[in-house]
């Protein structure tokens, strides 16, 4: 297919079709940023609405950056994948300590900046900047997969290597910020995964997957490793209207959440055995202490499952913790920490609330 005919032909179905998002009417890097970094891994119709409440509450980068970690997080809070907004703040830093407030203008250079790699650095550059260099994703990887046959898994160096130089060669020149949203909206809202438009395709007489009816083969992608099961065992201590938390330090999921002191195992366990085992939260149950647990909450997370059951305990003794880190937060401001949607979920269904 000649490219120039690509372009042309996608972008008039972009003019045509495309969404109004808040995003595409700016230029404004800082927008442009901020909603690329909310749409990995997000659903539009999910990150919509924490795009406009980041813009509200952060109207520029200057603000963002002001703000303390934990109030980005808890902005945050229900996007899942939480290393992003704590590379969202690093990101708005260092834009704002090392280059005056402004992003750099080249795809090289903003590849530098903290939580922008090869994507999010093509979209800034190329939506903002109109530089010309290709915005990869899945849309994209889907749309070309299908119209050129290319059956080299996605997710594999290659593969990426293969589908960046292509869509880089099919480019337009002079508009490659509408290229680039054309490519990536025609495969959200019309190439889809499970039941494209085929009889309505602008490319149907062009398009190999169509031709060959290898859409639901197109693209290829090797398969995922199994994801491995985790047990948690979360003790809550309950001390009037306050409850005992800890702010997650350790490299593992959630990062710089709040939640409850845990107990982990590879397996459910008995309660004798949690019994045994209550010392690690740092307390000491005695014979006296009453113990009952939740049902079994399920979190789903990238190749991980989390089986999670929360521990109420009613100590009769004193509850003493050396940890610095675990102490009791009020109902309110518990509210206002950040955590892990699994915990917002145990919270609002025992209803602990100001």
């Amino acid at each position: 297919m000649d490219r120039r005919y690509f372009s042309r032909k996608i972008v008039e179905w972009y003019h045509e079709k495309k969404r109004a998002l808040p995003w595409r009417a700016t230029k404004h890097p800082y927008n442009i940023w901020l909603s690329e970094i909310i749409l990995q891994q997000t659903r539009v119709n999910q990150g919509l609405p924490y795009y406009h409440r980041f813009i509200e509450k952060y109207p520029d980068i200057h603000s963002l950056a002001a703000a303390p970690e934990d109030e980005v997080l808890r902005l945050w809070q229900g996007l899942g994948y939480y290393s992003r907004a704590r590379n969202l703040h690093k990101c708005a830093k260092t834009v704002v300590d090392v280059h005056g407030g402004l992003f750099p203008e080249t795809y090289e250079e903003l590849l530098t900046l903290p939580g922008i790699g090869e994507y999010t650095a093509a979209a800034i550059a190329s939506f903002s900047f109109r530089e010309r260099v290709a915005v990869v994703d899945g849309n994209v990887f889907r749309v070309l997969s299908r119209l050129f046959g290319i059956d080299m898994p996605i997710n594999s160096p290659e593969g990426k290597k293969a589908f960046t130089r292509l869509a880089n060669e099919l480019i337009d020149e002079q508009s490659p910020d509408l290229h680039n949203q054309a490519v990536m909206e025609f495969g959200a809202t019309f190439c889809t995964p499970a039941k494209p438009d085929c009889e309505n395709c602008i490319f149907k007489n062009k398009c190999f997957a169509f031709d060959k009816s290898l859409q639901q083969e197109l693209p290829v992608k090797t398969k995922a490793k199994a994801s491995r099961n985790r047990y948690f065992y979360y003790v809550v201590f309950q001390k009037g209207k306050s409850l005992l938390m800890k702010k997650r330090t350790s490299k593992d999921i959630w990062l710089g959440l709040y939640d409850f002191p845990l107990l982990e195992y590879a397996k459910p366990v008995a309660v004798k055995k949690l019994k045994r085992d209550f010392t690690k939260t740092g307390y000491h149950l005695s014979a006296t202490d009453a113990i009952t647990l939740s049902e079994t909450y399920k979190h789903v997370l990238t190749h991980q499952n989390i089986y999670c059951k929360f521990v109420f305990i009613k100590p009769v003794n004193k509850v003493n913790f050396v940890k610095s880190a675990t102490r009791f937060y009020t109902f309110s401001q518990v509210s206002a920490l950040p955590k892990p949607i699994l915990i917002n979920r145990f919270l609002i269904d025992f209803s602990f609330h100001a």
